[in-house]
């Protein structure tokens, strides 16, 4: 079969700006368009639905959120288990992400059009309705999207090539997703509508989504690249088998632990802006931006680095180097700055400048993690095939979407507890009110999480999975003192000459591919 060049690696990591661009707006818009602030509303927000808290720091919105990402949840592992299953002559995964595209964008423009200007039961079910559909074509864009990483990505060379460039677009597209903080001011200075100022903002990163999306689709044909057989397994039976990898817990156990302390950190960036450090609310978007182009500065080095030193240690790495700068944002609230004295009150370094020194140490860290994991995930489901005769790559990578949205509905609700202590709770106002001691606590916590994701990744058995599915191309790609352990007895044209220990290595609990679907 045919390998990805350089350019169709692009043309596919652009579907990522699609998408990553309608999720962008949902996450950075869909509370500030329904839940507007004072300042909003005085200038002509409309407030669509009851506001204030309802119940454990959750208002309406976030209710209806909470409830459709549970929805979201089941779908993963059902439309991994439709891909997987297909046998679309096209192909397994494009004709999913084809047909997914167009709703994709409409919905998520929708979304926003709640019908009655005033605060209606008709608009709850208005959102209610759209974001579950919003979630549903997210992930029959984004599951089989993913489980081609694995297939396009024939060596470790080319996996770490798209890894890095989806990586990239995804930050693209996350900063797309930002564009209405200005580009709606200057259509409210046109005489355009509060609401209507947004609106046109979405409609018109909807139809550069759409496009972007639909880009990889018609350019790359999934036959000449990939011609993998489709599984025979049910939903459940393939969840099950996805689970039984051990390596693939193990790596799905720290990879919640990631995106626990992750969302914590990024949830609490504007509550250590405006509560630790006491400044203005501005310096979160420039955090924010700085940290991200930073942090895109580093990829072209991670490749290189992960030749010399493999991806179970640089990981691990980024753990650790996200605990560091946890520590700091922690500290703010306790040694105090210029502008706050903190718990203890002997800081007199301005807070702007514990900000900059907390996201340059984070942005290497975000670099690493922001593309190895991915490629890890396209390992293991690699491996399973070649054990196995399963070609579950959907599922494996749903299994995966699924660790991260768990990983952020927990860190939500730590969140919302942490955050509290030493306040007294409005809960007519639509957000929390954190308070310094509240903040402080919350960054120790990401940083506990952090570690235990250092500490489980440790268990990870990277050597045995490498060997399974180590190839000639990958001969000369690790170049460090464990190149050998790493990349294994690189197996001549046929693959057959590992056959009699992969199962072994990969499959927990299995003497072979047979006792393994009986398990």
């Amino acid at each position: 079969m045919k390998r990805l060049t350089k350019k169709q690696m692009w043309i596919f990591a652009v579907g990522q700006l699609g998408w990553s661009t309608l999720g962008g707006i949902i996450n950075a818009w869909l509370v500030t368009f329904y839940l507007p602030a004072t300042g909003d509303i005085e200038n002509g927000a409309i407030q669509y639905i009851k506001p204030g808290i309802i119940v454990m720091g959750l208002t309406i919105l976030g209710i209806i959120t909470a409830l459709s990402r549970i929805f979201d949840a089941v779908t993963d592992p059902w439309i991994a288990a439709l891909s997987d299953r297909s046998r679309n002559p096209r192909g397994r995964r494009i004709p999913f992400m084809q047909f997914a595209a167009v709703p994709f964008a409409v919905v998520t423009v929708l979304l926003f059009c709640a019908p009655v200007d005033s605060i209606s039961g008709i608009n709850v079910v208005w959102i209610s309705v759209f974001i579950v559909l919003f979630y549903l074509f997210m992930t029959m864009y984004c599951t089989p999207y993913n489980a081609l990483i694995s297939e396009f990505g024939k060596t470790q060379e080319d996996r770490m090539y798209i890894s890095t460039a989806i990586s990239l677009t995804y930050f693209g597209g996350t900063l797309l997703a930002y564009t209405p903080f200005v580009l709606a001011g200057v259509l409210r200075g046109m005489s355009v509508s509060f609401a209507w100022s947004y609106r046109i903002c979405f409609i018109v990163l909807a139809v550069i989504a759409l496009i972007c999306m639909l880009l990889p689709t018609f350019l790359l044909k999934e036959k000449e690249f990939v011609n993998e057989e489709p599984s025979n397994a049910n939903m459940f039976k393939s969840l099950a088998s996805t689970f039984k990898n051990r390596d693939f817990r193990t790596f799905v156990g720290s990879d919640i632990m990631y995106w626990v302390g992750m969302t914590l950190f990024q949830t609490g960036l504007p509550f250590f802006v405006k509560v630790s450090m006491n400044i203005d609310e501005f310096y979160t978007m420039v955090f924010l931006g700085g940290m991200t182009v930073l942090s895109a500065l580093f990829y072209p080095f991670v490749t290189r680095l992960v030749r010399r030193f493999g991806k179970k240690k640089l990981t691990i790495a980024g753990f650790l180097g996200l605990a560091v700068a946890y520590v700091i944002a922690a500290l703010i609230g306790v040694l105090g700055t210029a502008e706050n004295p903190g718990l203890l009150g002997i800081g007199k370094i301005p807070g702007v400048v514990f900000g900059i020194v907390t996201c340059v140490i984070a942005a290497f860290p975000m670099a690493l993690l922001g593309i190895i994991p991915q490629s890890i995930v396209a390992d293991v489901a690699e491996a399973e095939g070649k054990v196995t005769g399963e070609n579950r790559e959907g599922m494996f990578f749903a299994a995966r979407t699924f660790a991260m949205k768990f990983g952020q509905s927990l860190a939500m609700l730590i969140f919302t507890s942490l955050a509290i202590i030493g306040t007294e709770q409005n809960t007519a106002a639509n957000e929390i009110t954190a308070s310094t001691k509240g903040m402080t606590i919350v960054g120790v916590v990401a940083v506990v999480f952090c570690v235990l994701g250092a500490v489980i990744l440790m268990f990870y058995n990277e050597k045995k999975v490498m060997k399974t599915i180590a190839k000639k191309d990958d001969e000369n790609f690790f170049v460090g003192q464990e190149a050998a352990d790493v990349s294994g007895d690189i197996p001549g044209d046929s693959q057959a000459e590992t056959a009699g220990t992969e199962t072994e290595n990969v499959s927990e609990g299995t003497d072979s591919a047979g006792q393994g679907k009986e398990d």
